[in-house]
């Protein structure tokens, strides 16, 4: 990481968790206060678990329910070395954590098993309105299905994802090879830097990426090989608000209202908006609307002139150009 200062650009070399004095514990906290780290503005997230312990007495990090309705079981290990001195690889134990997952029948049932008790240990964080730990969870969760209209989707799926400072070759290769078996299984670098006394986290995604043969570790001679993976058009590219600006999608000034709801905002011309005199970023603003964990910010953010989402905004002018092309 380069630091620009007075125009000279001041490297930063990346350290590691154990150095830091960080925790696992840490590390997980982390993401489940800013769990929009590893998904980003085109995903909707609630968790609803920590610390999740199964009839086998394993206990997964963090559980999530995204907006497609899938359970997503997230992994969470420090380092590498807290990777390749398990007994039990890192991928093996989060499919078996997910595979307990599977067995979780409808909404009612995460919210006994796992949610309710979740919102019990974190109490502070809900609005109770006389309501119990399973009432809150069952509002909340059925809110959030119907409004990203999954449902009827509810764990048709589950989802893993892998988070660390770093990955062995190992992992790396057999994550590929089960999401090329259509395993939906996902990998996050989380590199941290120390900058004077901030800590500052740079979010990698490795895996899956458009071709997964890079990753396969070649079993005849041990040696991973180091080419970087092409790099394919996903939802990860997808333009955001600042390219929206610049293309005269939309201007500074112009009214963003929330899905469903009364609630605007100014956009403005940094691409935040202004909700009662306060700046704040797009995603902030809704994510505090909805109280999700991440928010589809495109898909819930409509722009009142035209009376479309960003998201459909978004698409028409993509459209457009292609056939321009054409």
């Amino acid at each position: 990481m380069f630091l620009i200062s007075n125009g000279k650009a001041i490297k930063h070399e990346a350290t590691n968790f154990a150095d830091l004095q960080l925790r696992e514990e840490d590390i997980e906290e982390i993401l489940r206060k800013n769990i929009d780290m590893i998904c980003d503005e085109e995903e909707s997230m609630l968790i609803v678990g920590k610390q999740v312990r199964n009839a086998k007495h394993g206990i997964s990090d963090l559980t999530a329910v995204d907006n497609k309705g899938n359970i997503v079981l997230i992994e969470i290990k420090r380092d590498r070395k807290d990777i390749e001195g398990r007994k039990e690889a890192f991928e093996f134990q989060a499919i078996r954590y997910a595979a307990s997952y599977a067995t979780i029948e409808d909404s009612d049932d995460l919210v006994n098993k796992i949610y309710a008790p979740y919102i019990e240990k974190y109490q502070d964080e809900f609005k109770k309105e006389h309501l119990t730990s399973s009432e809150i969870g069952s509002r909340k969760l059925n809110e959030f299905l119907q409004v990203n209209g999954a449902g009827d989707n509810f764990n048709k799926k589950q989802r893993i994802v892998l988070a660390a400072s770093d990955f062995d070759e190992q992992t790396l290769s057999a994550v590929a090879w089960l999401n090329s078996n259509n395993v939906d299984i996902s990998c996050y670098k989380l590199i941290p830097y120390k900058i004077d006394d901030n800590l500052y986290i740079d979010i990698e995604k490795l895996l899956p990426v458009t071709t997964y043969k890079d990753y396969y570790v070649n079993f005849l001679d041990g040696s991973l090989n180091s080419s970087r993976p092409s790099k394919g058009i996903t939802r990860r590219v997808l333009p955001k608000i600042g390219d929206m600006l610049e293309w005269g999608i939309v201007k500074p000034g112009d009214i963003i209202t929330a899905k469903g709801r009364r609630d605007e905002a100014i956009l403005q011309e940094d691409g935040t908006v202004q909700v009662n005199g306060e700046n704040m970023s797009m995603q902030k603003w809704l994510k505090d609307l909805f109280g999700w964990s991440s928010i589809q910010t495109y898909v819930f953010a409509v722009h009142k002139e035209t009376g479309k989402t960003l998201s459909e905004m978004r698409e028409e002018y993509m459209e457009s150009e292609i056939l321009k092309e054409d």
